[in-house]
């Protein structure tokens, strides 16, 4: 039989190693690899070592496909070199990587004495429960004693965060948070050429040269590891260099060469990148051997002479012909070494096969979305005091006016947001416009004066940008809360909540977590203004993310409260929200006629909150029609119950207030109390909003009653009056309403 292409490369070193002169190693441990190098004899036998871990472990994976007790074979053949990154950083450097990085994991878990990184390789390809990263959820790099989060990783979607983060190391070192990096700790992120060309990347990059630009610290490294091909997509020659290589405020290092060589060019970058606090792009050169992965037959679409040619620049096969070569270690001994990890992987093997799997999907999504409420609830015992807040808002606190203050949504968040800050130091606000300005709507209005231009502050115009640096900042310690400036903005860069954001804990096993709050000013109804992208009425992409907390308040008091419970859960459990402010609320003053003020509310204490599940409720004894509703949709149907009480109904409203997860217990009870259900979603028909999940847990819990729905066309919102003509309206509800209740 054929030999196949893992074999033959397996071969190659093999048979260099029977062949080789069989002289004596001349250089003692401690000294220099060579005259010239930094690199020592010992420190280079360990990264050999290291290497071949990550070899041999890529080889298992394969082998154990075949008998399907291995479950990923994307490897980090040829890409080995990278363990030098993993030997020379500290354990409190972070690093966000992509999926070959298995050699500076071998190299970095020598930084801890308790961790065998053979035996956690194995356990995470083989999707092993004791794996101690993941719980055997997926195959990736991470751990938290080496301060390693796990990535998905596989468009370089990882790279934004990893800025966010290098650009929140230092408040987070000034603020004291316990999260063991130090005041010059820098920032890695691996990624493929291939993978550099993404949006993601570019953004990533981008955002760090912008930051640096204007006189931020930033101190990440970006690896990028040049094998020259993306599955089976050559990359441009000198592409890289090309295009990175020339770029302002990014110091640009290039790596190739023998092991000793690189070692001392990484070392220059890491020690420029930790010393000037500023970005550095570190362009490795490496190879990929055998095919994307497991699956993928690389001769189609390489001819068997560019295999055989990318196979003879194996870097194993280089790094032993050099410590041969220079005396560092005979033949014999590094035969040993690779029977030794040979050794270990078998056993790993033999001990991680017999090994537990996940077996119940409660387990599997355990870690998805932690909610404490103790712990949640917790938080209302930390407030500000009176003199923080006599500070900021002046005399009397807005909640203590002798004449009760009634005041819009958009007041109520500006004050809730004060509030917050002053409660929280590790809050932050950012995003396009929210500093100088004041956000669009005045929503921030103040608080950058207040809180000065380290809390609040104005970013640059990509939201991808927002919601890695949210991430970045969430991973080091501190709370952030960005704001994306309207809803349909946020589908230019949802991956980085749904594939990002919102997987860490799960992918971590609870390990890691990147809390925030998401403020995002959305829905319809802006009189005389917008069109689809101001005036956007779908939430469908954001309930399909897992573990997402939605809530779009109705009014100003509930805003304040419901801000509160997001910050807190966010606070106490980690994790991801999304505060979805209808704008068109922001200030509206009236309910039923103008200059009525039936939609302006008193500022509740500081130590109130809603959290999710807790809905509100409108003419609580009414029982003829229960409408299901949220946001703009809760004035519409106030207004609607008024109109249908002169023909004799008497309906009550839910506000959901929460929309993921959406409060079904509280939905079943009150439809259990009425005799009819209508749910006024103002998202659009099909998959834009709630009304389906709604009607569909009634009728699944054997609501037997009549059921219906008002919701906004299936169309983008046009300008103007035009936009009446697709929303719900008021005489929807109303029309439906009678109706039904015929």
């Amino acid at each position: 039989m054929a030999k196949t292409r893992v074999e033959i490369v397996q071969d190659n070193l093999h048979a260099y190693l029977a062949s080789a002169p069989a002289a004596s190693a001349a250089l003692p441990p401690a000294a220099p690899l060579t005259a010239h190098t930094a690199l020592t004899v010992r420190q280079a036998l360990e990264l050999f070592e290291d290497q071949v871990a990550s070899r041999l472990l890529d080889v298992a994976a394969r082998e154990l496909r075949k008998t399907n007790q291995s479950f990923y074979t994307i490897s980090s053949a040829g890409h080995e070199n990278n363990a030098v990154l993993g030997a020379l950083l500290r354990p409190d450097d972070p690093c966000f990587l992509h999926y070959r990085s298995g050699g500076l994991m071998m190299a970095r878990s020598r930084l801890s004495p308790d961790i065998d990184p053979i035996l956690d390789g194995v356990r995470s390809f083989c999707a092993s429960a004791d794996d101690p990263i993941s719980g055997g959820r997926h195959k990736v790099w991470g751990s938290k004693p080496l301060w390693v989060p796990p990535q998905t990783s596989t468009i370089a979607s990882h790279v934004p965060k990893a800025y966010g983060m290098a650009y929140a190391l230092r408040r987070a070192h000034r603020l004291g948070l316990e999260n063991g990096l130090r005041a010059d700790s820098v920032v890695l992120c691996s990624f493929g050429d291939a993978s550099a060309n993404h949006a993601t990347a570019q953004a990533g990059i981008n955002s760090a040269c912008y930051a640096a630009r204007r006189g931020g610290d930033v101190p990440v490294i970006f690896l990028c590891e040049d094998n020259g091909i993306g599955i089976s997509v050559e990359t441009p020659a000198n592409w890289i260099h090309d295009s990175f290589s020339a770029r302002p405020h990014l110091a640009y290092f290039e790596l190739s060469g023998t092991l000793d060589e690189i070692w001392d060019g990484a070392a220059t970058a890491i020690a420029h990148c930790r010393h000037t606090r500023k970005p550095v792009f570190l362009h490795l050169h490496t190879i990929r051997l055998w095919g994307h992965a497991g699956t993928d037959v690389e001769t189609s679409y390489r001819s068997v002479e560019e295999v055989e040619a990318v196979e003879a620049r194996d870097p194993l096969l280089a790094n032993a012909r050099r410590l041969v070569e220079l005396g560092a270690a005979t033949p014999a001994a590094l035969r040993a070494l690779i029977a030794g990890v040979q050794a270990r992987v078998d056993a790993a093997c033999t001990e991680v096969v017999r090994r537990p799997k996940l077996t119940s999907a409660a387990d599997i999504v355990r870690p998805l979305a932690p909610y404490a409420e103790a712990a949640i609830r917790a938080t209302a015992e930390i407030q500000a005091s009176d003199e923080a807040r006599l500070e900021h808002f002046g005399s009397p606190l807005p909640e203590k006016n002798a004449t009760p203050l009634k005041r819009t949504l958009c007041s109520h968040l500006n004050s809730a947001l004060a509030d917050e800050m002053l409660r929280f130091p590790e809050i932050s606000l950012f995003g396009e416009d929210v500093g100088r300005k004041g956000g669009v709507y005045g929503v921030t209005n103040g608080l950058q004066k207040a809180f000065g231009p380290h809390r609040v502050f104005d970013t640059l115009l990509d939201e991808t940008t927002i919601l890695g640096l949210a991430q970045g900042a969430g991973t080091a310690g501190l709370l952030p809360i960005p704001e994306i400036q309207y809803l349909a903005y946020i589908h230019n860069a949802l991956d980085q909540l749904r594939g990002e954001a919102c997987s860490l804990q799960y992918f971590s096993n609870g390990q890691f977590a990147n809390p925030m709050v998401v403020r995002l000013q959305g829905l319809a109804y802006q009189k005389g203004f917008g069109g689809h992208f101001h005036n956007d009425n779908s939430i469908g992409a954001l309930r399909d993310i897992p573990g997402l907390l939605l809530g779009v308040p109705a009014r100003g008091d509930d805003a304040a409260m419901m801000l509160r419970g997001l910050v807190a859960t966010a606070r106490a459990c980690g994790r991801v929200a999304v505060f979805l402010e209808p704008i068109a609320l922001y200030h509206e003053r009236d309910l039923y006629a103008e200059g009525d003020g039936g939609w302006l509310f008193e500022y509740p204490t500081p130590d109130r909150m809603l959290l999710p599940g807790e809905v509100g409720v409108y003419h609580e004894k009414a029982k003829d029609l229960l409408i299901v509703t949220y946001g703009n949709g809760v004035r519409l149907s106030l207004r609607a119950v008024r109109r249908l009480a002169e023909q004799g109904v008497k309906a009550r409203v839910l506000d959901l207030r929460w929309l993921n997860p959406l409060p079904l217990d509280a939905i079943r009870r009150h439809a259990g109390e009425c005799q009819r259900v209508l749910v006024a979603d103002e998202c659009r028909a099909t998959a834009g909003g709630i009304a389906d999940a709604v009607i569909a847990a009634l009728a699944e819990s054997g609501y037997g009653r009549p059921l219906a729905s008002v919701r906004a066309v299936d169309c983008y919102v046009p300008l103007a009056a035009a936009a009446n003509l697709v929303l719900m309206s008021e005489q929807q509800i109303v029309d439906t309403a009678a109706r039904l209740c015929r």
